[in-house]
């Protein structure tokens, strides 16, 4: 087993460009088979400020700049940024949102993470769709986040200042197409008073 320094961590990091890691990732990558050594390896890092533990497992090398949408979706898997987030991303409601809204198929659940909050809402498995990856995130398409949005306003979740949303960028056939997918009669009833 090869023994690494904690210059040559910072160094592998920089080189692989990695920002986020688990415990299994960390493992790996420095080939340490002995769990003790695992463990006061990322112990000794931690003290440093080199790493910061952001959950159980879960860490970020804090030498290196990475993006809150990136982290949301490391976080919590398998999710994707939509709600709130992705409509101010997209720019179809105003105002940037301090709450990291994302889905997801587990339950719901919260974390704060260095004076951010991020926020997962649990979807049915067969409504997990319509999203991409732009940089190193996952995001919802246009259409799906509002969908999304629309579907937690539905069941009384959401509040919706409709003056507010700036709906010019949005491909009113694939939100009706994607609307069907959702086979919920209140949501279709909303888009076509609302929104159509």
């Amino acid at each position: 087993m090869e023994t690494y320094n904690t210059i040559d961590i910072i160094k592998i990091f920089k080189e692989k460009n990695i920002s986020l890691f688990t415990l299994a990732d960390f493992q790996r990558l420095f080939n340490i088979k002995n769990q003790n050594s695992l463990y006061k390896k990322i112990q000794r890092l931690e003290k440093n400020k080199i790493i910061q533990k952001l959950l159980k497992g879960k860490y970020l090398f804090s030498l290196s700049a990475t993006d809150d949408y990136y982290l949301a979706n490391f976080l919590y898997q398998p999710s994707y940024i939509s709600l709130e987030s992705a409509l101010s991303f997209y720019g179809i409601i105003s105002g940037f949102t301090y709450i990291i809204s994302s889905i997801t198929i587990k339950k719901t659940r919260s974390f704060s993470i260095s004076e951010k909050e991020f926020n997962y809402s649990k979807i049915n498995e067969d409504l997990f769709w319509g999203y991409e990856k732009k940089e190193k995130f996952l995001i919802a398409e246009k259409e799906k986040a509002l969908l999304d949005y629309l579907y937690f306003y539905c069941k009384g979740l959401k509040t919706v200042d409709w003056e507010s949303l700036d709906l010019k960028e949005i491909n009113k056939k694939k939100l009706l197409d994607y609307c069907k997918r959702f086979k919920n009669s209140k949501l279709s009833e909303v888009i076509k008073r609302k929104i159509l």
